[in-house]
């Protein structure tokens, strides 16, 4: 396993967001187009290659997920992406959400 330094590892900014969008993107049978809260005043826009667990992905509106939010922007398909969805393989392969434990501030960061 690779390691990086603490001064490394604090430049991440993971954030706690709430999915206000969930969508499919046309011509795309991977991705899926989120809207998410971070308590700013624009919803950020993040894409995100899911799609085949969550074919309806608007059972994903109003989670709480945490987010890498400081990557550099990446268009995909047309479309810029501002960050990246956290998540780990579950058994079956399908994405595990981290998400949080319960109610907490939108934005907040991971410490």
């Amino acid at each position: 396993m690779d390691t990086l330094s603490y001064d490394d590892f604090k430049k991440l900014d993971a954030r706690l967001g709430t999915v206000l969008v969930a969508e499919t993107v046309p011509d795309s049978d991977k991705l899926i187009r989120f809207e998410i809260d971070f308590g700013e005043k624009k919803p950020c826009q993040i894409l995100s290659a899911i799609r085949e667990w969550y074919p309806d992905p608007s059972t994903l509106v109003g989670m709480q997920m945490l987010f890498v939010v400081n990557l550099a922007p990446r268009t995909i398909r047309g479309l810029e992406s501002h960050g990246m969805l956290m998540a780990v393989d579950g058994v079956d392969g399908a994405p595990v959400f981290l998400v949080a434990q319960k109610e907490a501030p939108l934005g907040s960061k991971v410490r």
